[in-house]
Parts: C-alpha cells; sequence; structure tokens
C-alpha cells in the first residue's frame, strides 16, 4: 500500500470513502463486508457489502476486544450469526472509532498487513475528525447519510422491539405451558428486552449528541493552544445549569458552534490591532444555541473578515446565522445562533456529487482557467478537461461554466 492510496481514500466523497476503503485493503484483508463505528457527527455507523449487515450495537460490542489503537481477530456475532472478523481500533477519536472487517474465513491475517492497514484507518479517522472539527461545510448540509445513519439505528430499535414482542406473545400462548412459568419467563423476557433497548438507545445518543459542557470544555481547549504566546487575554464564560450546561447538543451543531468561534476569534485577532481581551459565551436556550464573541480592540472588524473564514458557508447548512457589532473605539461582539433542529428547508452541497478529479477541475474553472490551463496544471489532455466539464454541467443541473462557477465559490471548491 503507498501513499497513493491514502490519498485516493481522503480524496473520496464522503459517500465513497468506506466503499474506497474496502478496496484498498481488500488484498490485505479480504472479506466480504465492511463496516465503521466512528465520531463522524453525519453517519457514525456505515456499512457496505453483503446483506444482512451489523448492527451499531454489534460493532460497539466489539469495543472491549480491542485496545485504544490496535487490532483483534477472532469470531464476534454479527446480525444474530457468529462471523470471523478483523477490527482495527485508532483512538485518534474518543471512543475510539472502528473499521470492521466481516469475513469468510478464520485464516489468521498477518501481522505485517495489518499495521499499514491501521496505519491507514488512523490516517482516514484523523481527516474525519478533522472535518469534523472544523466544520467543513461540504461535510454540514444536513446530509442524506445522517439521516440514513439515525434511520437504521430506529430500524435496529424497531426490530429488537418487534422481536422482543413476538417473543413475548409466543410465550403467553403456549398452552403447554403453566400460567406461573409463562408469567416467569414473560418477565425475564420483558426485562432482556427493556435492557438492551435502552443500551442501544444510548449508544444512539453517545454517537450523535455531545454535552454543551463538553462541547465549550474542548473549544477552549483548542483556544487556549492557539493563543499561546500571543499575548490575548482569554475570558471563558464556562456555561452552567442556567446556560444550558447539562443540555445534550446535536454533534453537528457543537462542531459548528465550535468552528464559528475559533473563526471569529482568529479574525479578531488577525485582522486588527491591539486586542488584548477576547471574552466567549455560550448559552443553550429553548430552540438555539446562542455563542457570543467580545473583544477589547478598535472597533474596526468587518462582516468580510467572517466571510473570508467562511463563516457564512458554515452557518448555512444548519440555518444559523452570524452578526457582527462593531463599535469604533469600543470593541466588536460577534453573536452566533444556531438552531438546535433541522432547518425546515435544508440545503443540501450540490458539490457532493462530484469526484476528486472533478472537483479539481471546477476548482480552477472557477478561477477562471481556460480549458488548456487547466489541463497543464492536472497533466491530463484538453479533451479530458473537456469531458470532465460536460459532467460537471451534467450532474450540477447547470447550463453554463458562469453557473457551475457560482456554485464553487458558493460552496468552498475555490480553496
Amino acid at each position: 500500500m503507498d501513499l497513493l492510496t491514502a490519498v485516493d481514500v481522503i480524496q473520496a466523497p464522503l459517500g465513497e470513502m468506506l466503499p474506497r476503503l474496502s478496496e484498498a485493503l481488500a488484498e490485505a484483508v479480504p472479506h466480504r463486508a465492511v463496516a465503521e463505528l466512528s465520531n463522524c457527527s453525519f453517519a457514525p455507523f456505515k456499512f457496505r457489502g453483503e446483506l444482512p449487515g451489523p448492527t451499531t450495537a454489534d460493532l460497539d460490542s466489539l469495543r472491549p476486544l480491542v485496545p485504544g489503537r490496535g487490532t483483534w481477530q477472532g469470531r464476534a456475532v454479527m446480525a444474530g450469526a457468529e462471523v470471523p472478523v478483523v477490527v482495527l481500533a485508532s483512538e485518534v477519536t474518543e471512543p475510539s472509532a472502528l473499521l470492521v472487517f466481516l469475513r469468510t474465513d478464520d485464516t489468521p491475517v498477518p501481522e505485517e498487513a495489518l499495521a499499514p492497514a491501521q496505519a491507514l484507518w488512523d490516517l482516514v479517522t484523523a481527516h474525519m475528525e478533522g472535518l469534523r472539527n472544523e466544520a467543513v461545510p461540504a461535510t454540514l448540509a444536513v446530509s442524506r447519510a445522517a439521516a440514513a445513519a439515525r434511520a437504521t439505528t430506529i430500524s435496529d430499535l424497531g426490530d429488537a422491539y418487534g422481536t422482543a414482542l413476538t417473543s413475548l406473545l409466543g410465550v403467553l400462548r403456549d398452552r403447554t405451558v403453566d400460567d406461573a412459568t409463562a408469567r416467569s419467563r414473560a418477565v425475564d423476557l420483558a426485562v432482556t428486552a427493556l435492557v438492551d433497548l435502552r443500551s442501544r438507545a444510548e449508544l444512539e445518543r453517545a454517537l450523535t449528541e455531545e454535552r454543551t459542557g463538553d462541547a465549550f470544555d474542548r473549544l477552549a481547549e483548542s483556544l487556549r493552544r492557539a493563543l499561546r504566546g500571543r499575548g490575548v487575554r482569554l475570558d471563558l464564560g464556562t456555561p452552567g445549569a442556567e446556560e444550558g450546561a447539562d443540555r445534550a447538543l446535536p454533534t453537528e451543531v457543537a462542531s459548528t458552534a465550535s468552528a464559528v468561534v475559533r473563526s471569529a476569534v482568529h479574525a479578531m485577532i488577525d485582522d486588527q490591532r491591539d486586542v488584548h481581551r477576547v471574552h466567549i459565551g455560550w448559552k443553550v436556550a429553548a430552540t438555539v444555541l446562542r455563542a457570543t464573541v467580545r473583544d477589547d480592540g478598535p472597533g474596526t472588524l468587518s462582516c468580510g473578515s467572517l466571510d473570508r473564514r467562511r463563516v457564512a458557508e458554515r452557518l448555512a447548512p444548519l440555518g444559523g446565522r452570524a452578526e457582527v457589532d462593531a463599535v469604533p473605539g469600543w470593541g466588536t461582539t460577534v453573536t452566533v445562533e444556531i438552531p438546535l433542529g433541522a432547518p425546515e428547508n435544508p440545503r443540501e452541497d450540490p458539490l457532493t456529487v462530484l469526484g476528486a478529479r472533478e472537483l479539481e477541475v471546477l476548482g480552477r474553472l472557477a478561477r477562471g482557467r481556460r480549458n488548456r490551463e487547466i489541463a497543464a496544471d492536472l497533466h491530463i489532455s484538453e479533451s479530458t478537461v473537456k469531458f470532465h466539464v460536460a459532467k460537471i454541467l451534467e450532474k450540477l443541473g447547470v447550463g453554463s461554466r458562469g453557473e457551475a462557477a457560482a456554485l464553487a465559490h458558493e460552496w468552498g471548491a475555490t480553496r
């Protein structure tokens, strides 16, 4: 496995990363299916391969068998059947991200094959964590992947609920069992089912929600590191009970709020002079997270400073907004509001339908490059560029290069 393989996986659109991982590792770790359980805000559970596939609970049950970072091989129950599996765990995130290969035989995979597979999984996990922390607009568009992941979990819970009810009815209808025995069996089944359903629901919350206080603490630590040695005092209005510290936030909301606040802080410090103090506060109301960033600078910050840092792009998919109140001589306050629920009319990033090469072509097209220049930049023929441009227009549903360029600028493909 070479570095170009890793580049190919990381450059893939979000929905294609797992398939490309599967292809890249097919020779090193032969498998019939692969599943992922990670801290990805938008699709924490992913699966590719032969059905039936495992559930999130199946994958989570493997955590005690694997070190924080490492591998494990053996047999495990997946989708109700015991099968040989290979598990890779990356400690880049907490809890560790799992990549699980479902295999057809028990032949051990040699360590020399697992080591590069583990390295690739660590790299992919770090890349996804970066997308999560920076709230990249392309990953935020209230994506189909997020809806699919949550729908999968809901389906899992519904299946488990139906199975429990069927088992209870079977016991209660069994005429060969006396009443006392039937009641005892029914109670045992009900207790077991409730414990299982509760654990699955808790797992779903852990994958898709984050406590407000914990998210703020992560933000504060990242800002302390970024501002170290810059002579800027950081005042933190750490949320308490009244500010909703114990409220559970959707992870995409927490990640977006953190990324936008960091962008606002850097804008205040880098685009103004004489900023010595920055205050940050978070408050969760009934339906919105409100973050405020206030400095003691000259009060000259403009909305353009936030636009250059893609603040509006990050907020748009979640229906959020940011306001800049700059008072010359008194400082600047940036107020950010993000709804806790999905927007009524969510906007999906139209560029997710494009492949890595098409995005490269679109980025140069949007910067006004001609086909000949794009071909030279990418070391491909001019006819190949024309082919890519035609596919881009078709996939985006636009009729001209200008319209495609406008979408590229709006969704950040020119950066």
